[in-house]
């Protein structure tokens, strides 16, 4: 059904918007540049309600949910944390699931968590009566698609985004209209130790490899070194800004893809507005459910893929720890095993794991003997292949624990490395 031309006389107040939200809901929560922040508002303003659940990624902007003062009213319930999270998971106040990112659709779509409701951002419907997703169809797509109500904030400003993000306009159930600009990311500064590294991975980037990549320094630095290489593909579950350069260089061209053939994929962005313009209506971009995007027998189609995925901390023995510092929970597991086993399985493929040598203004080695008690494996030991610090690259893939342990030591900080080496001394099985 297209939408009527006067589709906008049936918006309404946020505070009407979320009118039907009862005691006890489950709620979906559009995350990153698409956190629909008059809806959280309008939500928080329901005093009456108690005991609902707060289903959501990273989001973006204010989070009043959050605050001390609804406790015991609204609970967020974490699928991957930011930083405004951290804190109230350590205090109790918010919950976090660790799970495959590839994993989430598919809770909502098996009712294994019944969502009576979604909160999402669209842009506006076209003449054919669909609205999109925009900027974030990774979990959300499957939330639209399973919870009893949608409610929506449709933004004038929301990209219209190619690929699997289509929302049609007859299922919306109450919506907002609003004419404001999405929340930007802003990206980091480097500094000497991402670009050292970012220069290790470049070089064991091949042309005509498929890249994934995420956001922060390290990507960043990877991005602005790879101008000299040729026909790169991408097939990523997030990209930001960094890419559009290569994309307008004709360096990533998506050309030799097996799937998706000349066209990026994605599951979500976040960058500036430079991005959300460049992804608005480009027919070259796609973008699908996480569960597409990250599942790894699409994945391993496409030859030389390059996963790169951050840490916190890697022992002797090859763990990656990247959801927490400890017991205390800092991100999630996201889709860092959904691509280190996928380019593991692709032809020529190569899983990267970078971090600084260091943390805490070099007080402490992010290269360990043993991970700290309570710390998550993100990827285990047996999927682990490339790790990379500002001092090097190594491949631990088909080494003994004890060629491992020498391979890391060998890029750990020099301040380390002696220390290290006593501590692996007294390991008999090493």
């Amino acid at each position: 059904m297209k939408a009527h031309p006067n589709w906008q006389s049936a918006a309404r107040s946020k505070e009407e918007a979320v009118a039907k939200i009862k005691n006890g809901d489950r709620i979906f929560i559009h995350g990153a540049a698409a956190t629909p922040t008059p809806l959280l508002e309008a939500l928080c303003g329901r005093t009456d309600l108690s005991d609902v659940r707060l289903y959501h990624l990273h989001t973006t902007g204010p989070h009043p949910y959050l605050e001390q003062e609804h406790s015991g009213r609204f609970r967020s319930v974490s699928l991957f944390s930011g930083a405004a999270t951290r804190g109230p998971i350590q205090d109790g106040r918010a919950d976090f699931i660790p799970v495959f990112l590839s994993d989430i659709p598919g809770l909502f779509t098996s009712r294994q968590i019944p969502l009576n409701v979604a909160f999402v951002q669209v842009s506006p419907p076209d003449k054919h009566g669909v609205c999109t997703l925009g900027t974030s169809v990774d979990t959300a797509k499957a939330a639209v698609e399973s919870a009893d109500i949608i409610i929506a904030e449709i933004n004038e400003q929301m990209p219209r985004t190619h690929g699997n993000s289509g929302v049609s306009f007859e299922q919306i159930d109450a919506f907002i209209h609003t004419n404001r600009p999405l929340w930007e990311a802003e990206a980091p500064e480097e500094t000497a130790v991402d670009g050292a590294i970012g220069e290790h991975i470049a070089r064991l980037i091949e042309d005509r490899s498929t890249l994934q990549l995420g956001i922060g320094a390290i990507p960043n630095a990877v991005l602005r070194r790879l101008g000299n290489k040729q026909d790169l593909g991408l097939h990523t579950e997030m990209f930001s800004d960094n890419v559009i350069d290569l994309v307008e260089g004709g360096v990533i061209n998506n050309r030799y893809k097996a799937i998706h053939n000349g066209r990026s994929t994605t599951s979500f962005v976040s960058g500036s507005k430079r991005l959300f313009d460049f992804v608005d209506d480009n027919s070259l971009v796609e973008f699908y459910p996480c569960d597409r995007t990250n599942d790894t027998a699409i994945i391993r189609q496409n030859d030389r893929v390059v996963a790169v995925n951050s840490a916190l901390e890697v022992d002797l023995s090859g763990q990656v720890c990247a959801d927490s510092i400890g017991h205390r929970i800092f991100s999630g597991i996201g889709g860092q095993m959904d691509f280190i086993h996928g380019a593991a399985l692709s032809k020529g493929g190569k899983p990267i794991i970078a971090l600084p040598s260091t943390a805490a203004g070099g007080k402490v080695s992010r290269i360990s003997v043993t991970l700290k008690p309570g710390a998550g494996v993100v990827t285990t030991r047996g999927h682990v292949h490339w790790i990379v610090t500002e001092y090097g690259a190594v491949n631990l893939h088909g080494l003994t624990l004890r060629e491992r342990a020498e391979a890391l030591i060998s890029i750990a900080h020099p301040d380390f490395r002696s220390e290290l080496r006593k501590e692996l001394a007294g390991i008999r099985h090493f």
